[in-house]
């Protein structure tokens, strides 16, 4: 069974005016389309991996066939990175309960981990994401360039924040500071919480 793009769950332009309409269909419909039908078509050469889940097949790139490898790592990539990074875009939500009190006990306090997180994504030196994830039962702020994925390195990511320009750059143009900085009024902490005790067991 192929792989299917995503429904948002949402409307383009529901997390106006941080994140615009425009771009938003651009980028689900344009990009993350193209991701998806890339993995498929990279996956037709070797139809076995179909019966395995994408997070399954980024968690382990060193079983894909080499012939594939490449073009798995990048379209699997992009493929699960947006995936989640749609499922943790909301509005008019709060961090709270248990994540709360580990980012302050991981962090020092909630500005802290903003400043540590802004602060990694605005250094980010070309493409890629900035992440949240649990390593070892602890809270890790990580970054990969293009897309890969902190799966691949056996950490789970809860949170995301895509810093390609594509997503960012008709509203924001070069100013990827404003950008970050309006991505912390739209995350849904809800989503982000619940992927926070599944990861926690």
């Amino acid at each position: 069974m192929t792989f299917e793009l995503p429904d948002l769950g949402y409307g383009f332009d529901a997390l106006e005016p941080w994140i615009d309409a425009k771009t938003m269909g651009i980028h689900h419909d344009k990009h993350h389309k193209t991701y998806t039908d890339k993995f498929n078509a990279a996956l037709e050469k070797h139809p076995e991996l179909f019966d395995k889940s994408a997070e399954e097949i980024i968690s382990d790139l060193d079983s894909v066939p080499e012939d594939i490898k490449g073009a798995v790592r990048n379209n699997c990539g992009g493929y699960v990175n947006h995936a989640l990074f749609w499922q943790i875009l909301g509005r008019g939500k709060e961090l709270k309960g248990k994540l709360k009190e580990s980012v302050e006990k991981e962090f020092g306090s909630f500005e802290d981990f903003k400043k540590d997180f802004g602060g990694r994504a605005a250094t980010l030196f070309g493409s890629g994401w900035v992440w949240l994830v649990v390593s070892n039962g602890k809270l890790e702020i990580v970054s990969t360039t293009n897309q890969d994925s902190p799966l691949s390195e056996g950490k789970t990511p809860i949170l995301v924040l895509d810093v390609w320009e594509h997503a960012y750059y008709l509203k924001y143009q070069n100013k990827r500071p404003d950008y970050i900085e309006a991505f912390f009024s739209v995350i849904n902490w809800d989503k982000v919480g619940e992927m926070y005790e599944k990861a926690r067991g």
